[in-house]
């Protein structure tokens, strides 16, 4: 048996974790507001079984993705319970990927979800995390 943490909950932890008892963070530990962008892809996707689940606030987590045929600076986006949601844009990922490459936490909160037709739009917004 391992004692490897998987990645995913090594990345929740880090994001949770940076906050005390009461909520307040904890010092030489920043959050950084980054952008505001929705999740590409989901029309691509079932997402029936998480959409009634998604909520304002939730969090959500990035992985890079270098060797996507397609973009080879895609970011995939997880909810919480690590199902795929889809992809940060690829016109806004160039900067984030490279952050994350550097090995910058990135990572996103659900600012809303509403249904446009067939098309579920998750709007996100992304930060940082700086130690």
């Amino acid at each position: 048996m391992s004692n490897i943490i998987p990645l995913p909950d090594v990345q929740k932890a880090l994001i949770r974790d940076s906050f005390d008892a009461e909520g307040f963070p904890m010092p030489y530990v920043r959050e950084i507001f980054l952008m505001q962008c929705h999740v590409a892809g989901t029309g691509f996707k079932d997402l029936k079984e998480i959409e009634p689940n998604l909520r304002p606030g939730d969090l959500l987590t990035f992985r890079r993705e270098p060797d996507n045929v397609h973009d080879r600076l895609a970011i995939e986006i997880f909810s919480e319970s690590d199902m795929s949601l889809g992809y940060v844009p690829r016109n806004r990922n160039e900067v984030l990927a490279r952050l994350m490459d550097a090995g910058k936490l990135v990572f996103g909160r659900v600012e809303s979800a509403r249904r446009i037709e067939d098309w579920l739009k998750i709007e996100v917004m992304v930060y940082m995390r700086d130690f």
